[in-house]
């Protein structure tokens, strides 16, 4: 028995002093991998009526209007919505097939934007908000081969959050299935 006990203090002293000899600690702050687009074949264009992999009941639920529009589809797709609350809402959608993030971001810094960083359904995305004819606001991401956008502004209103409707948008193109 006393054998036994010295046999396991032995290995116990042993793996302390192998685990304190490779413990380390490493400077600096965590920071999340700069790794690959998800989905890098996947596109995001104008297909079945559809813009940004998203129809225009979704469009509109998403946003919570009583009625949407769709005057213009192709490069891009133009709505216009009307909420109750909020008035007439324009929204755009566009994606660049061969687009950079960088770029994107860069321009909307340039134009004058409060641009803000983040991360949407595991893309790096930023908004960009931009309050000239009214409270407007872009949420934009890297995805597929380039990038796509969603503008959102409230028609002559200084107030509310675009922001969060663009986000909302980006959020639902982003979680889509073809």
């Amino acid at each position: 028995m006393r054998r036994r006990v010295l046999e396991v203090l032995t290995v116990a002293v042993l793996g302390a002093a192998t685990a304190g000899g490779c413990a380390q600690t490493v400077e600096g702050v965590a920071q999340r991998e700069d790794g690959t687009v998800p989905d890098p074949d996947r596109t995001y264009g104008y297909v079945d009526d559809r813009c940004g992999l998203l129809d225009d009941s979704t469009v509109q639920a998403t946003l919570g209007a009583a009625e949407v529009i769709r005057p213009y589809s192709g490069a891009v797709c133009q709505y216009i919505l009307s909420r109750p609350g909020s008035g007439t809402i324009d929204v755009t959608f566009s994606w660049f097939d061969t687009g950079n993030l960088a770029r994107e971001h860069e321009l909307a810094a340039r134009r004058g934007a409060v641009v803000k960083d983040t991360v949407v359904e595991r893309h790096q995305a930023f908004s960009a908000r931009r309050d000239v004819t009214g409270a407007a606001c872009s949420a934009t991401a890297a995805a597929g081969t380039g990038v796509l956008s969603w503008w959102v502004q409230y028609r002559g209103q200084k107030t509310g959050d675009p922001c969060v409707d663009a986000q909302k948008l980006l959020t639902a193109t982003l979680r889509s299935d073809m």
